[in-house]
This record gives structure tokens, C-alpha cells and sequence, in this order.
């Protein structure tokens, strides 16, 4: 278990990023790449992932140091996610190039007491070498490969999740948001009590934190290993593993009805709606849009769950397949 002890300052400073962060997401996608974890949240990915890597030479020479660093369990180094700014990819690969060379050797060194590591990694950051250049050049090519094809699809969902928190924190401020963490983490002021594979306390100590939504992290949050650094935590988002085609053509209003062809499709155009707001979206009475929510849960269309205050509505596999939903691969 991780303890996140909060003081009355850092309530004041609880912070959520606003989209996915590249290198957060990278870092989390070669760690579900290298398991067969989440087979029905990453299956599709994983398998599309791996054939590009056998078609793609270059992708392929790219993964190979970042197999190095970053292993499916256990310490990643720190420099590999650098402070979240909202930047892009670019800027993140900008500063991971300017580690200093002494954060580098205490990380690489940690990384070193847990698992073999290879002697070019000692080059990384000794002046005239471009060994971390050639690090942020592998990142980069992974991450066009194998991520930036799907980013629309895992900038939804994070979205949605932001959506999530800020109503949450709209509604109840910074304790309804902590809380609305469950089952991820339990708050119990004032510490926040996170599910994690090590039992650590993170104490704040005034510098608040940062919540940063993960399409690719999975089950359990993570955070920084070193307490020195800005307190992040990131967390994973509700996600569906389709990407939904919007819009519906006449066959499917003669099948459902218009009313409820285009609720359906609303439903569907996020990861989680409320009633109120595919209501406020399709401009119909909330009574009605609670009948046909209802309509189309009893026919295996629709899934509803309680998260905090709110009932949220997703659209299940059969509902996508009805809306003619592509595979994952199909967003761009």
C-alpha cells in the first residue's frame, strides 16, 4: 500500500491533468506489451503491436533499450517520465535530454541492484556521448509506431475520466474527488491510502499532487519512486477496446426507433455519459432519455454503473457492433 499524507496546503493543490501524458502512456504500454496482461482491454493492441514490430525493423531496434529500462515489474528509473507539463511528446523527450548525469547514474544504478543491465547504459549522459539522444530518438519511434495511431482514441478516454473528476470536484470539492479514487485508493483524511505492490508514505509536505489519467496503466496506480521529486500519481481510466463509429443510417433507426438509435449512439460516443447529459446533448426530456437508457439496458445494449453520485451509462460490445464499431487499429 502506498500512504499519500496530505496536509491542509496540499488540498489547496491537487491538480489533474487535462490529457494523457506520451511518456506516461509509453512507459505503461511496453510494460503491458511484454504480458499478457489485460487480454481484453490491450488484446487487440498487444496483437496489432507485434505485427508491426515484425513487419517494422526500425520499431523492432527501438524496443530493445527500452526493454532494458523499463521491466514489467519492479523500479523503472524516474528520468524516463518527466515532469508532466501538457507539452506533447517532443517537449517530454526534451527534458529527459537534459537529466543531469548524476540523477542518471543514481537511477541506472538502482535499476542495476534489481536486474542486469548492459554497459551502454553507463554512456548515458557522460559528456560527448549521444547515448541519451539515441534514448529519446527510440522513445520517439515507438511511440509513432505503436501509440500515436490509437492517441485520438486514448485522448477519449482520458477525457472522459477528466469529465468524471471534474464533476466530482465541481460537486463536492477535493474530498469527493479523492474519494471518487475508489476502489483504486481509499481516502482517509488526511491521508489517501493508494493499492500498490510495495507498502511506502509519500509525504507531500506542501508540494500537493498531480493526478495524471493513464489509458495504458492498468489495475493499480503508480507513482515516481523518488520522494524528492513532484508528487505524481497516475491512475488508470474505464476504457472500451473499440473505437466507436458515430452516427447511425437508417437501418439502425428502423430497427430501434430514431429516439433511441440516437441515444444510443450518444452512449456510445464516450467511454461513460450521465443521463443528464446525453439529455443536454440530444435536446429530449430526461424522463425519456431514463426510458430508452432503460429500453436498451434490458436488451443487452447498454451497461449502467454507479460511480459516486453519478450512474454512468456505456455502450456494451453487442451495442458497438450494432453501431457498426471498427476494431481499435481503425482510429486515426
Amino acid at each position: 500500500m502506498l500512504r499519500i499524507h496530505f496536509t491542509s496546503h496540499d488540498l489547496q493543490n491537487i491538480r489533474v491533468a487535462r490529457q494523457p501524458d506520451p511518456l506516461w502512456e509509453l512507459i505503461c504500454s511496453v510494460c503491458r506489451l511484454e504480458t499478457g496482461q489485460g487480454p481484453l482491454d490491450f488484446g487487440h493492441w498487444r496483437r496489432a503491436a507485434h505485427d508491426r514490430l515484425a513487419q517494422d525493423a526500425v520499431a523492432g531496434r527501438a524496443l530493445r533499450p527500452l526493454r532494458t529500462l523499463i521491466p514489467a515489474a519492479g523500479y523503472i528509473p524516474d528520468f524516463l517520465t518527466p515532469p508532466v507539463t501538457g507539452g506533447g511528446l517532443s517537449a517530454g523527450l526534451d527534458q529527459l535530454q537534459r537529466t543531469p548525469r548524476t540523477r542518471l547514474v543514481r537511477e541506472l544504478t538502482r535499476l542495476a541492484e534489481s536486474r542486469p543491465v548492459p554497459n551502454w547504459t553507463t554512456s548515458l549522459g557522460r559528456p560527448g556521448s549521444d547515448a541519451l539522444k539515441s534514448l529519446a530518438g527510440a522513445l520517439g519511434i515507438y511511440f509513432r509506431a505503436l501509440l500515436e495511431p490509437y492517441w485520438p482514441h486514448i485522448r477519449t478516454a482520458v477525457g472522459n475520466d477528466v469529465d468524471l473528476r471534474s464533476r466530482a470536484l465541481l460537486d463536492g470539492g477535493t474530498g469527493a474527488l479523492l474519494d471518487g479514487l475508489r476502489p483504486l485508493a481509499r481516502w482517509r483524511p488526511p491521508v489517501l491510502e493508494v493499492d500498490y505492490p510495495t507498502e511506502r508514505d509519500l509525504y507531500l509536505e506542501g508540494r500537493g499532487l498531480l493526478l495524471v489519467p493513464s489509458f495504458f496503466c492498468w489495475r493499480r496506480p503508480t507513482a515516481l519512486a523518488d520522494p524528492g521529486l513532484d508528487p505524481v500519481l497516475v491512475y488508470p481510466v474505464r476504457k472500451a477496446p473499440l473505437a466507436v463509429a458515430h452516427g447511425t443510417d437508417d437501418g439502425l433507426e428502423r430497427l430501434l426507433g430514431r429516439t433511441r438509435a440516437a441515444v444510443l449512439t450518444e452512449v456510445a460516443s464516450r467511454t461513460a455519459r450521465t443521463t443528464s447529459e446525453i439529455a443536454l446533448a440530444l435536446g429530449i426530456a430526461l424522463p425519456s432519455v431514463s426510458y430508452q437508457i432503460g429500453v436498451l439496458r434490458d436488451g443487452g445494449l447498454v451497461t449502467s454503473h454507479r460511480e459516486g453520485k453519478y450512474v454512468l451509462h456505456m455502450a456494451t460490445p453487442l451495442g458497438l457492433r450494432l453501431l457498426g464499431a471498427g476494431s481499435l487499429s481503425g482510429a486515426r
